[in-house]
């Protein structure tokens, strides 16, 4: 995120701009759009977490009626009345603009912090502290249990935040200086991710001692409150939480992307629109069906995709041009970024051949009964590649970035300093 936000406050440029340094001024469609289809599917899937808390409290508040319910397409109406509310809420926001969606954020962070540590504080006075979870040895120690398990939720979180580490510059781009943006996300990231993950691990850790067993979710937890007071927090905090998280992300993005395939006809908000729209067709309640799926069919496989990208990026603005972009030509055809019709075709080949070989294997896990959770052959799609499938990020970032390199430099030998 650091090496791809570099290019924000030094150019100005979005992330589809700088894209066109790489892949050309028609061929940046093909990164953009990547980003934009995985960021509509987070949106649907963020949004159908969202609505799915409004409803758990919501029953909670009404007895339980909620979800005795008539149902559609296997759940209760209720839900799906909480989904398109949760869209709607959304959608309006991001209609506001930039400007409304920056203030919304600088207040909707310090909110959910302390909403993180009222609910650490609740359950450590139910539980009259935190628990054995704290005490307990690790069940996978370190053998040869814990690294097939390590490597793939390794991945996954790094495929959480593959999106935001190709969009950053959409943010930096606003950032008053370098130094600005690099102290904001190496101070602002690590920090508060660990203290959510510290957080979370001591609440679940309450929440065995307090309800015989431990629950993750915060949605849940919160429904096992007999105050409608806390309920009413509850609900505000895990809304608040998950807009400022799913527009910052998932719609300021595509909004940019779509915008960017078709400026004519495609103003920020109508991108915002269409990402919404297309959030609710991705079905995200089928990604989300199961952990397996969610973490090693869907997380995988875009944190493959979006590796790839990155390593290109990476490599034509830090290897190939030393950070050295020429903004007119970046907006001209037939400038130095105009390549062959406005494509480069050797980006386009590192992205397959990385693409290949990040994704290529993907496989699905089989279970006790022989039945397999996903879509893919047990053996992957391509069996040889399969070993590869659970560092996909990894495998696709350097594949993709030493092959542009080795393309490039016959190209970068013919041009100006920069070029």
């Amino acid at each position: 995120m650091l090496a791809t936000g570099h290019a924000g406050p030094k150019y100005g440029i979005p992330f589809p701009v700088l894209a066109r340094a790489s892949f050309g001024l028609r061929g940046a469609n093909v990164p953009a759009l990547i980003r934009a289809a995985v960021a509509c599917g987070w949106f649907g899937i963020q949004t159908w977490i969202g609505g799915s808390g409004i409803f758990a409290l919501g029953s909670k508040l009404t007895g339980g009626e909620w979800g005795n319910a008539g149902r559609i397409a296997g759940n209760p109406w209720p839900l799906w009345l909480c989904f398109l509310l949760f869209w709607a809420v959304q959608i309006a926001i991001i209609l506001r603009g930039m400007d409304f969606l920056r203030h919304f954020e600088n207040w909707a962070a310090p909110f959910v912090l302390v909403g993180a540590f009222v609910l650490l504080i609740w359950i450590a006075v139910q539980a009259d502290g935190f628990g054995a979870l704290l005490s307990q040895p690790s069940r996978l120690g370190w053998g040869a249990d814990f690294w097939p398990v390590f490597f793939p939720s390794l991945m996954g979180m790094i495929g959480f935040w593959a999106t935001l580490s190709l969009n950053i510059p959409d943010f930096t781009r606003f950032g008053a200086s370098q130094k600005a943006q690099t102290w904001g996300q190496a101070l602002g990231l690590p920090t508060t991710m660990t203290l959510f993950a510290i957080l979370a691990v001591l609440v679940t850790s309450g929440s065995e001692v307090v309800h015989g067993t431990p629950i993750w979710d915060p949605v849940a937890l919160a429904a096992q409150a007999d105050n409608p007071f806390g309920l009413l927090f509850a609900l505000i905090t895990v809304l608040v939480a998950t807009v400022s998280v799913n527009i910052a992300a998932n719609v300021v993005s595509p909004a940019y992307d779509l915008a960017n395939l078709a400026p004519k006809f495609i103003t920020f908000r109508t991108g915002a629109l269409i990402t919404g729209v297309v959030g609710i067709l991705i079905f995200p309640w089928e990604l989300i069906s199961t952990p397996e799926f969610y973490i090693f069919t869907w997380l995988g496989v875009v944190g493959g995709l979006l590796g790839t990208v990155a390593g290109i990026l990476i490599a034509d603005y830090w290897i190939v041009r030393r950070t050295v972009l020429h903004l007119a030509d970046l907006y001209t055809p037939g400038g130095r970024y105009w390549y062959t019709g406005g494509w480069n075709w050797r980006a386009l080949v590192a992205l397959a051949v990385g693409g290949v070989l990040a994704v290529g294997g993907s496989y699905s896990t089989t279970g006790a009964d022989g039945a397999t959770s996903g879509p893919f052959p047990a053996d992957g799609l391509v069996p040889f590649l399969k070993p590869l499938a659970d560092y996909g990020w990894a495998v696709g970032l350097g594949a993709s970035l030493l092959l542009y390199v080795a393309l490039m430099l016959p190209r970068r030998e013919r041009e100006p300093a920069g070029g």
